[in-house]
């Protein structure tokens, strides 16, 4: 069995892996992490008044864009399972449509919609309570508020890939326009994002989106952790300010966009194609 190590300098660097020194750090560390790709269909858009009007006029809808403004996460414990967590999130999108009224250019139309999602993630076991303070000279040193360390919820997620869109008449017999989302639980910063309150009914046609989100979902709780230590990062490259050269001498420095004239056909790094990974090597599909 292999000697403890213990928070201390190294003396033997060779057999150590070239590390000088172990110390202990505090810092979050992942227990439990998901990701996933979802193909959010049938959002339903929630517009302004104004943008409603526009709506009901409009001939043709086209989603131009969808944003991420929040994600809301909450953490429960799984009863009957030690050490997991369930993780509910609710996801709010700003969505960008381009309508169609047969005159003149599209009019841009902005609305809200969300989407609800749960994981169950593993995220240990302990309920700690953790007191700090902050060191202030000839004075009373100012006192944190009472921490845990339990986990919390960490959600990574890239700006989403608008899909489609389609609009429904709500006096056609084949529309199902059941919606659960109450509009009075949104909260109040993300009714902010818009130029005026959202409505929940009295509209003729509604909008409804197809997004795909990609996402991760960690639970992270607070650690000491030892690690291997080499030296002190300490910056070797100095600033240069552009103001100090002629701006043609910096211009010149700058390489020629080929790809910008000429755009690549393929690139070999990159695998999100199956059928460029397969090109790239030479060999024929």
């Amino acid at each position: 069995m292999s000697d403890k190590v213990t928070p201390d300098f190294v003396c033997d660097g060779e057999q150590s892996g070239g590390f000088s020194e172990a110390v202990c750090i505090h810092t979050d560390k992942i227990y439990d992490q998901c990701r996933d790709k979802d193909c959010l269909e049938d959002l339903r858009v929630y517009l302004t008044p104004c943008g409603q009007e526009v709506i009901d006029c409009a001939i043709n809808v086209k989603i131009r864009k969808a944003e991420v403004i929040w994600v809301y996460s909450d953490i429960e414990s799984v009863p009957f399972n030690r050490g997991f967590y369930s993780v509910d999130l609710k996801f709010f999108f700003k969505i960008t449509l381009d309508a169609f009224t047969g005159v003149g250019r599209p009019c841009p139309v902005y609305g809200l919609a969300t989407f609800d999602k749960k994981v169950i993630l593993f995220g240990s076991e302990g309920s700690a309570k953790i007191f700090g303070s902050k060191y202030k000279c000839d004075s009373l040193d100012p006192q944190s508020w009472k921490k845990t360390n339990m986990p919390k919820a960490v959600v990574e997620v890239v700006e989403p890939i608008a899909l489609s869109c389609k609009v429904v008449d709500v006096d056609d017999k084949c529309c199902c326009c059941c919606d659960g989302t109450d509009l009075s639980a949104v909260p109040e910063d993300i009714c902010a994002v818009f130029d005026d309150h959202l409505i929940f009914g009295g509209d003729r046609k509604r909008v409804y989106v197809t997004i795909g989100v990609f996402s991760i979902v960690k639970l992270e709780r607070s650690v000491q952790l030892l690690i291997p230590v080499y030296d002190f990062c300490i910056p070797e490259k100095e600033c240069i300010a552009s103001t100090d050269d002629n701006p043609c001498e910096l211009f010149e420095r700058i390489a020629f966009p080929v790809d910008e004239f000429f755009p690549p056909t393929r690139f070999c790094d990159d695998e999100r194609f199956s059928y460029q990974s397969l090109r790239c090597d030479g060999e024929e599909e």
